[in-house]
């Protein structure tokens, strides 16, 4: 079969947009990454680039088949909001704590035991699980959770929560505004749903801040090796990454509050589309929208910043839980975030010179030294780090921007990408092979079994995606993280 790619260089190519009308889709990735995107991705890059308003798609090397747009895709956008582009776990995000700890400290099988059990009465996994369940956790009231929902990572969220304020600096964004830039906005909006009953269990839901869930979500104890570029050094001390020693990093999102967001925003603008008898973008009603300044899209983006809020309050107190259980097990432990940054997101940037919403669909924005968005920011000079999880066995690593990001919309790949979906890994991979995989590695889990789904072998060769990256010229390595133990629950997201 004909190859639809039109190819530019080892790893980059175009798609062209459907007969040819506008720009076409930038698609990140070598000739093996390419090969491995399904029919179902294309179809939805296709479709997702021809929706209206759209002027900027691009695929990135972990695409795969999502929620209306492929998981790992851009899509820029200055006149509408999607949000199927978001997806239903509003700012998943990665985040990674850097501590003062050396490598060796945690060989001990023993320790890292105990570090997993310290970690698991704090952060609770699991569906629906949160502070109730882990006895070490903080306690949120409902007046607490809607000053994180409507503040983000204030001050006075953090000092009530015991985070550290100065993290906040190093956000990618600490506090999301409501459509006007307001945060009474936002407590308007918050306030009108829970009038109408929207929010029955609002309470419980604030009592997930702080933990992981279930799915794809983890956190996991690295060892930080850094690159022996002198230039990529001296960028690590500016992120505040320490060789051989060990730091955590930690995937999650909005949980259950971001997904009833979500959810509901998805019924109300199909709602809209079949009450005004509009078409689904290639009858696709996962692709549904709101044109920019109607009371519609002003809805979504309010939901989107209280989602985002959610999601980042509850990567700081992650973070700040598991700096507390490593203190508990290895006492004179210190800890600085490295940085937090989100996959799941929209947000206002310029794209050829054009003010747009762009969408980052499983996708890290990517800006590099000099960028205007990062201005009085730790980063400035040197481009923010960009946290791309590859999987526990193949490792991870912190990369910095190049300046050629421009093309890709300054926007990476947020991690490895799924190769197989949960059911058919579940069929063909081997429980025992998985979890011998860990032993042989010396990786140790907090589960009985490895969740089968979420195996190594699940995911793309990340190898292969970073050098699709790195080809392209889009980003360059800073340091490896290597994986020490990992924290993930067998059971189904619920975010």
């Amino acid at each position: 079969m004909t190859s639809p790619f039109h190819i530019i260089n080892e790893a980059e190519a175009f798609l062209p947009a459907r007969d040819n009308k506008g720009k076409p889709i930038t698609v990140i990735g070598t000739e093996a990454i390419r090969n491995g995107f399904d029919q179902t991705c294309i179809d939805q890059a296709l479709n997702s680039r021809s929706a209206p308003g759209v002027t900027d798609l691009v695929l990135n090397p972990d695409a795969h088949a999502g929620y209306g747009a492929p998981v790992g895709c851009v899509m820029a956008s200055p006149t509408h909001i999607y949000p199927g582009p978001v997806g239903v776990d509003i700012k998943c995000s990665m985040s990674l704590l850097q501590m003062n700890i050396p490598a060796d400290e945690i060989v001990d099988r023993t320790v890292r035991r105990r570090l997993i059990e310290a970690i698991v009465a704090r952060t609770p996994t699991g569906p629906g699980r949160g502070q109730r369940e882990a006895k070490k956790s903080r306690r949120v009231s409902a007046d607490l959770g809607v000053q994180a929902c409507t503040e983000g990572a204030s001050k006075a969220v953090c000092e009530a929560l015991g985070i550290p304020p100065e993290w906040a600096l190093r956000c990618e964004d600490s506090q999301h505004y409501g459509h006007d830039g307001n945060v009474s906005t936002l407590h308007e909006r918050l306030d009108k749903m829970r009038a109408f009953n929207a929010f029955p269990n609002f309470e419980n839901k604030m009592m997930q801040l702080g933990s992981y869930g279930g799915g794809n979500h983890f956190g996991e104890c690295e060892v930080v090796q850094l690159d022996q570029d002198p230039t990529m050094r001296a960028t690590a001390e500016v992120f505040g990454l320490q060789d051989d020693r060990v730091a955590f990093l930690s995937h999650c999102g909005s949980r259950g509050f971001g997904n009833i967001l979500a959810q509901r925003q998805f019924k109300a603008l199909e709602g809209f589309f079949r009450t005004w008898g509009m078409d689904f973008p290639a009858g696709d009603k996962q692709l549904v929208y709101a044109p920019l300044g109607t009371p519609e899209a002003d809805a979504y983006l309010d939901d989107m910043a209280l989602g985002a809020n959610f999601a980042t309050v509850n990567h700081m107190l992650i973070n700040a839980l598991v700096l507390e259980a490593f203190q508990e097990v290895l006492p004179g432990t210190t800890g600085q975030l490295v940085y937090f940054i989100s996959h799941n997101i929209a947000r206002q940037e310029v794209v050829d010179n054009q003010l747009s919403w762009v969408h980052r669909k499983g996708a890290t924005r990517a800006f590099p030294g000099g960028h205007h968005a990062l201005k009085d920011t730790p980063f400035a000079a040197t481009g923010h780090p960009i946290l791309l999880p590859g999987n526990p066995r193949d490792g991870s690593v912190v990369m910095v921007a190049k300046p050629e990001a421009v093309k890709s919309c300054y926007s990476v790949n947020h991690g490895a990408g799924r190769c197989m979906g949960r059911k058919h890994a579940t069929r063909v991979l081997d429980q025992k092979t998985v979890d011998a995989d860990f032993e042989s590695n010396d990786i140790l889990f907090n589960s009985r079994q490895y969740p089968i789904d979420e195996a190594p072998n699940a995911y793309k060769d990340f190898k292969e995606v970073l050098r699709s990256v790195e080809a392209a010229g889009l980003a360059q390595q800073v340091c490896k993280l290597k994986a020490r133990f990992v924290i993930k629950d067998a059971a189904e997201a619920d975010d």
